[in-house]
Order: C-alpha cells, then structure tokens, then sequence
C-alpha cells in the first residue's frame, strides 16, 4: 500500500487488532522481551551513525531552542489536559498527567504517585496520544512535509560506501555496542537499549572509526520487532467503558500534533532546519519512532533524536517533580479558601 512506515505500523496495527478484536484473552500473543531489546539496539546502532562532528556542534548550538520547544510543548499538554479534566468530567491531576507526552508508563507511574489522579484514566489517555502520535506524524511528515519525491521505504538509512569504513570499526562497534547498551540500563537510562547503542555509535562515527552500517534486512526486522511489541503494550480493552473520555482524548491529541506542525513552521523559519526535521523533533512522539522516520524521509536524523531525547529527559526527571509541587501548592490553596466548618451545638 505504499504506506509510510509500513514495517512498523504494519505488525503493531495487526498485534493491536488480534488482541483487542479477534482473540481476546483467550489466546494472547507473546513477543520475547529479548527481541524487543535487540531490534532496539540495532536501531539505535543505525541511528547513532548519523551523527558526525557537525552535528554535534549544531546541537550545541541548539539547545536553547530544544529547552524552548520542550518547555512550550508541556506547557500546551498541560492547558489541553486540564481542558479535558472539566469537560470530561476527570480529576485536573489525571488530565493533566494523561496529556503530557512523557511515555504511558512513566505517566502511570507518576499519577500513582500523585494524590487524585486515576492510573486507569492516565494510561487511557496516554493509549490514544500515542496512537494519533504514531499514525498521524508519520502521514503527515511524508506526504506533507517532505515534499513528493520523499521516499516511503522501510530502511532508515541508506548503505554506505564499503570503502569509507574504518579496519577497526567493526570491531570496535561489536565490542562497544552491547557494553553500551549493559550500561544504560545499569544507569537506568530512559529507553537504554536503544539509548546507549546510540551514544557509542554516535562516538565512534565522531571519533573517526566510521563503523559499518547494517544491511536493511536486519534494519527492517528491528522495525518490525518494535512494532510488534508497541502493538502489544496497546491495551483497546477498556475502551467501550469511556465512551464520554475518547472524542476529548482524540482532540488533545490531534492538538498537540498541530501545535507541533505550527511550532515546527516557525523554527524552520527562526533555525536552519527544514519544516520536516523541525516537526519531527517538537512532535511528541517516542525518540526511536520519530527517528526511524526521519531516516525514511532524509531529514537530520541527529538533530531529530537530539530534540526528542532532550525532552524526555525534561518529561522524566523535571516534569514530575513540578506535577507534584503545583498540585500540593494548588490542594493548599483550596484549604486555605475553604470556609471553617461551623462548630456542633455543645461541643
């Protein structure tokens, strides 16, 4: 179908519909954590090598912009959510929490932790975002942004010229890359495995060793095993039980995919990027997804990852400390306004 993508969307539309529509919980399907973990790290090993000196120096220079894209990103998650909460009827926490674009499960996680917000209600919200996040910004990226002559191939990256590898760089990249990867967990990386096969490559190629890149047989068997295990973590069971929460689940995150699409027009403007890799960083995506995509279509690939991993950094380690912080100042705001309860006769 010429679709874009197609190798992850594929499996994940298909592991989606068996488990929610054809066989239920009466015959799951089951994808070895394993192969997850090793289409990743391929992934991230074919991602890492699209960075060069250059564009290690260009994302230097452009940090106040990924702090600014970030910043006014969860701004706008944050108003659309608590939009939500009043028309849906839902606790501001759980709203707030279910829009912010900071991964489905370290959004539950947070809104357990989080006095009145609902963890059913925050992974609903976080399902849809990343289903309209997953269909839409690929449609749109490449037949709308990358012009007609984008390429809808599944390979992210193209083959290089045998002659440019290093002699050591093979070997360099065997030894390195899964040490890379065992460290990231060990340091509790956000998505390690995909994460540190980045960074070590990345190294190398900066470093000069130019390691090889892969045959897209294997990059496509990556993309598939991501998708089948997205597919998986899409739980559509519990959808009939929040008709009333859907539509506004769809809107604010429709919203935040157009918000992207018209902060990305401005930074093609004010930065030099085109609108393509300009959308494919601000969009609130995952940083292996929007990456795999902007490989397909030819946009900075390094710059893209560099914008999504800066903003998952925010999301983790700032965004739920301040959660926490607005919604305790918010409750002790409300007890402070609240009138003294009259005493009982005799008391």
């Amino acid at each position: 179908m010429h679709l874009p993508l197609s190798w992850m969307l594929g499996p994940l539309t298909a592991a989606v519909l068996w488990q929610s529509l054809i066989a239920g919980a009466d015959r799951p399907l089951v994808w070895p954590v394993a192969c997850r973990n090793g289409g990743l790290l391929l992934l991230g090993y074919a991602m890492g090598l699209a960075f060069t000196a250059d564009s290690a120096r260009q994302i230097a220079a452009q940090l106040p912009a990924m702090a600014a894209a970030t910043l006014l990103t969860v701004g706008f998650s944050m108003l659309a959510g608590y939009w939500l909460a009043r028309r849906a009827g839902i606790s501001a926490q759980s709203g707030i929490i279910g829009s912010v674009p900071g991964g489905l499960s370290q959004m539950v996680l947070v809104s357990e932790e989080t006095p009145g917000a609902d963890g059913t209600v925050v992974a609903f919200m976080q399902t849809v975002r990343l289903l309209t996040v997953i269909f839409a910004v690929p449609f749109l990226a490449v037949h709308g942004l990358a012009g007609p002559a984008a390429p809808v191939s599944a390979v992210p990256l193209p083959a290089p010229d045998a002659a440019a590898a290093h002699p050591f760089g093979l070997t360099a990249a065997v030894v390195l890359i899964p040490l890379a990867a065992l460290g990231a967990v060990r340091l509790k990386l956000p998505t390690p495995w995909f994460l540190g096969p980045m960074l070590a490559s990345a190294g190398l190629t900066i470093a000069g060793l130019a390691p090889p890149h892969l045959p897209a047989p294997l990059l496509l068997a990556a993309q598939w095993s991501l998708g089948i295990y997205l597919g998986l973590g899409i739980k559509l069971s519990g959808l009939a039980g929040w008709r009333r929460l859907l539509p506004y689940s769809l809107l604010t995150g429709a919203g935040l995919v157009l918000f992207s699409l018209g902060l990305s027009w401005v930074y093609s403007l004010l930065l030099p990027m085109t609108t393509a890799t300009a959308f494919l960083s601000t969009s609130p995506g995952g940083m292996t997804e929007m990456g795999v995509v902007a490989s397909v279509i030819g946009a900075d690939v390094s710059l893209v990852v560099a914008f999504q991993m800066f903003r998952i950094l925010f999301i983790l380690f700032a965004v739920p400390y301040l959660l926490r912080w607005g919604f305790r100042r918010a409750a002790a705001r409300r007890e402070e306004g609240a009138p003294a309860k009259p005493e009982r006769p005799g008391a």
